[in-house]
């Protein structure tokens, strides 16, 4: 089974999972661990460590997992410093309007289950990557991101648990691309080396999201040219023939100003002009800027270095 649906204007595609499935992809997680092939860095660890393919304690009863993917647009911003204008991008997985979770449920509630009655609850502790492979809905690439047929990797995946059991369920094969069996170009574009063709599993110990996502300096091995995005990295991505129709569309956020620019490289400045930042970036809110205040300041200071 895979639809596809419209929510806010943009698409949204599902395919649905039995329950059953959960202890073979648990196996999937358990025998790459086996093989030493997931990394020790605490950071990645940090991120996977509540990863485990398994009935929530709340919802036991839950008969079948709708893995959805919705349409996502790369983010843009322009920002003013020193009279000029410096064009920055933010992956969307950085940059939230709002929390979609519930506008998703109730449209799968209305449009897929369509019968009173059930429940569905979202979830993230499942390896949304993996999971989205494996209901056939998308596929690997070789820089280990999850490609959805004309979504490309800037799609938004989401998994829900409900309690309906559908009879139609979907279950694939782990599997790459095929157009990345005689492509290089991630592996070429890639600033850090962390993509290679030897390996599908990338070494993310050099992928440069591990080290600009969170507080810190950067290691010395990473240039100042390797960076290229307000958090995250977009240069497998940008250049990646399967990424062609998604690339194409953008969304340019509020410019940021000669002022806000200013208070973001000193990292510190009137709370009602942080606050008015963070919706304009889509990044932050009152609740999380204390920690991300330091890091997109560290980041802008070596974009701007770079533009200059």
């Amino acid at each position: 089974m895979s639809e596809e649906l419209i929510l806010d204007g943009l698409r949204i595609r599902y395919k649905i999972m039995s329950v059953k499935r959960l202890q073979a992809l648990q196996n999937d997680i358990d025998k790459l661990e086996q093989e030493g092939k997931i990394s020790q860095n605490k950071v990645l660890r940090y991120y996977i460590g509540n990863f485990k393919f398994d009935l929530p304690e709340n919802f036991p009863n839950a008969k079948s997992i709708i893995v959805v993917a919705r349409e996502n647009k790369l983010a843009k911003a322009c920002f003013h410093y020193n009279g000029s204008k410096i064009d920055v991008m933010i992956p969307p997985n950085y940059c939230q309007k709002e929390d979609m979770n519930e506008k998703v449920s109730k449209l799968i509630l209305e449009k897929v289950i369509m019968e009173p009655g059930y429940k569905i609850e979202p979830t993230r502790s499942l390896h949304l990557k993996l999971l989205h492979v494996r209901s056939g809905l998308g596929r690997y690439g070789r820089n280990n991101i999850c490609y959805v047929d004309e979504f490309g990797s800037l799609a938004q995946l989401y998994c829900f648990f409900t309690d309906y059991e559908f009879e139609e369920v979907s279950w694939e094969e782990t599997k790459m691309l095929d157009r990345c069996e005689n492509c290089t170009i991630c592996i070429d574009k890639c600033p850090t080396k962390a993509i290679s063709k030897d390996n599908f599993v990338i070494d993310v110990e050099r992928c440069l999201p591990l080290y600009n996502e969170i507080q810190g300096e950067f290691p010395d091995w990473i240039t100042p040219d390797a960076h290229n995005a307000l958090m995250g990295c977009m240069k497998c991505q940008m250049f990646c023939p399967e990424n062609k129709i998604a690339m194409k569309n953008f969304e340019r956020l509020e410019d940021i100003t000669e002022e806000e620019t200013i208070i973001l490289l000193e990292g510190k400045g009137d709370e009602k002009i942080i606050n008015r930042i963070g919706k304009k970036l889509r990044m932050f809110d009152s609740k999380t800027v204390e920690y991300y205040l330091p890091v997109l300041k560290r980041n802008l200071e070596v974009l701007i270095k770079t533009k200059f």
